[in-house]
């Protein structure tokens, strides 16, 4: 074999090798979440500089009551990530479907105390703190990780419209009896109060993406 096909071959058996210890020493793989909903964008000064930011939507504040007749505030979820629904308790097919696919959210994220799960209802008339305490117990709810909220209708209507968005372009609002109406989407909400993912509840390949980039924003948490 002749010197110059033996340097060749010998570049590229050992191509593969540095390509190897190049990856294991700098190559990093990064997940980035979108934030949804833009509130403003604002000048900050960096620098001597003007940068433009662009500022998102928090979810503001609630208080309502859960299905342990505990209260409840957006504060009690400091640093946590959490998964919002809204739901009824007399909901005949859309609910039991969703809320199954949140039993896997539970089941998965069981041991990560970061994690929860709350559900809104939107018919707060009938579902009253013991309604939902069964209610729970039909999805095995752990009381401390998935919280089923009841409270004045007007508060509950604020927070779905307002504050979680569930009428922006998404899955479609379902309509159940008359006069209530809610919504199959999901919303993953990070410790800073932003929304960082949007799901249809009813599928079960969205479920798996939800769960994924809950594991993403954990590890981003820990990995600062």
């Amino acid at each position: 074999m002749r010197p110059q096909q033996v340097l060749i071959l010998g570049l590229l058996l050992l191509a593969p090798v540095l390509a190897f210890f190049f990856l294991y020493g700098f190559g990093t793989n990064h997940f980035a979440l979108p934030t949804y909903y833009p509130d403003r964008v604002d000048s900050t000064q960096a620098g001597g500089k003007w940068q433009r930011d662009t500022v998102f939507h928090r979810v503001g504040d609630f208080r309502l009551q859960t299905q342990s007749g505990q209260w409840l505030t957006q504060h009690d979820l400091d640093g946590d990530v959490y998964v919002a629904s809204f739901f009824f308790a007399t909901c005949p097919q859309v609910c039991p479907r969703l809320n199954g696919q949140l039993q896997r959210v539970q089941e998965k994220y069981r041991k990560e105390p970061r994690v929860k799960l709350v559900s809104y209802t939107v018919d707060p008339q009938h579902d009253s703190v013991a309604v939902l305490a069964e209610y729970a117990k039909q999805y095995g709810a752990l009381p401390d990780k998935w919280f089923f909220l009841t409270g004045p209708k007007d508060s509950i209507n604020r927070l779905a419209l307002q504050e979680y968005k569930v009428t922006a372009p998404g899955p479609a609002m379902i309509a159940g009896t008359p006069g209530l109406v809610h919504s199959q989407r999901l919303l993953l909400v990070d410790r800073d109060k932003h929304i960082r993912g949007v799901y249809d509840g009813m599928d079960p390949k969205e479920i798996d993406r939800l769960m994924t980039e809950i594991r993403i924003l954990l590890y981003t948490y820990d990995h600062e």
